[in-house]
């Protein structure tokens, strides 16, 4: 009778940086990607289509991340981009600026920066 609306491309995790681990550059992704451990550089999705990006709790990513879809409960130092879906979980910290076209948000989750609406918006002059 109910049917949850699926957000997610795709549920799959195609690379994993574990716990513990840190890496220092630019990654470039394609499919899904899980961070457990720290990054320190640019994070981004090849495919403009489907890339996801989930960042656990204890993970932090320091520099730019751009992806199709992000699931946040850890820690993100930078301007984020999210051409479709973000959820934001309880222990999601954001120390930047939020570009979203949809937004979930837990209540714990915090965002210290501006949130930007990427979606279709319609101006008095169209």
């Amino acid at each position: 009778m109910f049917k949850k609306n699926k957000h997610h491309q795709s549920d799959r995790i195609d690379s994993l940086i574990g716990a513990g681990s840190s890496v220092s550059g630019d990654l470039l992704f394609a499919g899904g990607l899980r961070i457990d451990g720290h990054v320190t550089g640019n994070v981004s999705s090849s495919d403009e289509k489907a890339g996801t990006l989930v960042v656990s709790e204890k993970a932090r990513i320091e520099g730019k991340v751009a992806c199709t879809h992000l699931i946040l409960n850890g820690e993100i130092v930078g301007p984020i981009e999210v051409s479709q879906y973000v959820e934001l979980q309880p222990k999601a910290r954001i120390k930047g600026d939020l570009s979203y076209k949809t937004l979930e948000m837990h209540p714990g989750a915090i965002v210290d920066g501006r949130l930007i609406f990427l979606g279709d918006v319609k101006t008095s002059e169209d």
